[in-house]
């Protein structure tokens, strides 16, 4: 899901090229990380049953614009995201994309290969990413003789299914322009996580992409940014969002009429009390 461009968007610590590099060994050449450094990149516990070091996996770097696999292709690798952001997408008879997914860090790719083992969705970088291969007749022939390690991965995906799931629900339930503002709260949470600023981030996404992931089409995610711009929830400079009132943006139901939007964002109540902004735009 982000350019580096603006010079407030620093990690709490260190790059995540840096901390990526850190926290794994070279090899050959090539970049490795060990069971344990997978665990923590899921957020997972560590399986105690296999040594750190009895198991390596290997980095892979991809380049924005490049595909890590494409629909059809057959299956043998599941991805976790170590740096960078992607997407995933459907595509049609006709070209068109669906898009289902934003993947970055500890996100983990290519569980849809698993039942039919070929992959059902394509995943295309957004930026330079630097992906983590784990090799699924590996884990499955690890997961048979260390019972701890498949459970972790059952639960993984699990948690990518929950995930998708609550998408669905809150596709059929909201407003277009509540499902904007929840995206933007999701987005700022997940870069808290990664220890990047909740309130000034860059997107990678297309406003086009964040219309096909919301089922919105893009004139109503760009009309709807402005109208956030507008009544002071964020400030827009072209892919670069500044989140101002987070609250509101979690209990906005739907945009205020273009009348009212240049005036304060409180009002008094019948009895005179002061209503909070962000009352105010979910009563609305």
């Amino acid at each position: 899901m982000l350019s580096t461009q603006t010079s407030e968007i620093r990690p709490a610590t260190t790059t995540l090229q840096s901390s990526s590099m850190e926290a794994g060994r070279q090899r050959q050449g090539r970049l490795w990380s060990n069971l344990k450094e997978v665990c923590d990149l899921l957020h997972i516990p560590a399986a105690n049953s296999i040594a750190n070091e009895e198991l390596l996996f290997q980095h892979v770097q991809f380049k924005t614009g490049q595909r890590i696999h494409t629909i059809g292709q057959p299956f043998d690798t599941l991805y976790i995201v170590n740096s960078g952001f992607l997407k995933t997408v459907l595509i049609d008879e006709y070209g068109n994309e669906q898009v289902l997914s934003f993947p970055m860090k500890g996100d983990m790719l290519g569980v849809d290969g698993i039942h039919t083992r070929h992959y059902s969705s394509e995943a295309v970088a957004l930026s330079d990413c630097d992906l983590i291969l784990l090799p699924f007749k590996k884990l499955t022939a690890l997961g048979r003789i260390h019972l701890e390690l498949e459970n972790m991965m059952y639960g993984v995906m699990s948690r990518e299914l929950v995930r998708e799931q609550a998408m669905i629900g809150m596709l059929g339930a909201l407003s277009a322009e509540a499902r904007v503002a929840r995206f933007l709260v999701a987005l700022a949470e997940r870069f808290a996580q990664m220890g990047y600023s909740s309130k000034l981030f860059n997107l990678r996404m297309t406003r086009h992409e964040i219309g096909s992931y919301l089922g919105l089409t893009l004139e109503t995610v760009s009309r709807t940014l402005s109208a956030f711009n507008e009544i002071g929830l964020i400030s827009v400079d072209q892919r670069t969002i500044g989140i101002k009132d987070p609250e509101a943006l979690k209990t906005l139901r739907r945009l205020p009429p273009s009348r009212t939007r240049g005036k304060p964002a409180t009002g008094k109540s019948k009895g005179g009390d002061t209503v909070p902004s962000g009352q105010l735009l979910a009563a609305l």
